[in-house]
């Protein structure tokens, strides 16, 4: 445990910090599996419209700096795959 009253600060902020990006990330992940679900149960109309709620919450998660850039269009472009191959598959 730190002595310096600045040291004390900065731990201080550390934690503040990390609970928020934990809920920022738990965030991101709880949309990703609303996702994954939805295009599971086989409803394409149902994925589609849960992968419109979660892009805007993935751009944010990288625009705040939780996860990188190239994850954040690595999530998107496997999750839009999903659901193409779900349409491709009823057809």
């Amino acid at each position: 445990m730190p002595n310096i009253t600045s040291a004390k600060k900065r731990v201080r902020q550390a934690d503040k910090r990390r609970m928020h990006n934990k809920h920022l990330r738990s965030r991101l992940r709880t949309h990703i599996k609303g996702v994954l679900s939805a295009i599971a149960s086989g409803d394409r109309e149902q994925a589609l419209a849960a992968y419109q709620l979660a892009m805007p919450v993935i751009d944010s998660t990288a625009d705040k700096g939780i996860i990188h850039k190239n994850k954040a269009a690595r999530h998107k472009s496997r999750l839009s795959a999903h659901i193409k191959a779900l349409g491709q598959a009823e057809a």
